[in-house]
């Protein structure tokens, strides 16, 4: 598999390009690392390549939050400048600019 560098970095606010859901960029891989059930759970008409870079997100929709797994291909940069109020980003990340870091205290660095 050609692996291809990643579009959005940690902190990034990114959006889905067709679900109604956004989130805050937690970690990346750089192809494909979740497990075949959750790749053969996808439809096959929308399931994305495996040999792209996938993000782990705190997400969030107009219901709920989450963690969701994203494929590149399907994130759009989000500019809205609505903050992101999954708990897990209140708890572990600050804003600066639109951008979210790791807090201190929260001891991982990135």
């Amino acid at each position: 598999m050609k692996m291809r560098n990643a579009k959005f970095a940690i902190g990034d606010v990114v959006r889905h390009r067709v679900f109604p859901f956004r989130g805050v960029v937690f970690d990346v891989d750089p192809e494909f690392a979740n497990t075949e059930e959750w790749w053969n759970a996808i439809p096959v008409e929308i399931r994305p390549s495996k040999d792209q870079p996938f993000y782990h997100l705190f997400a969030e929709n107009e219901d709920s939050e989450y963690v969701a797994y994203v494929s590149e291909q399907n994130l759009v940069a989000d500019d809205s400048g609505q903050p992101i109020r999954h708990p897990q980003v209140r708890a572990l990340m600050n804003i600066d600019h639109g951008h979210y870091r790791w807090k201190e205290e929260s001891g991982i660095f990135h």
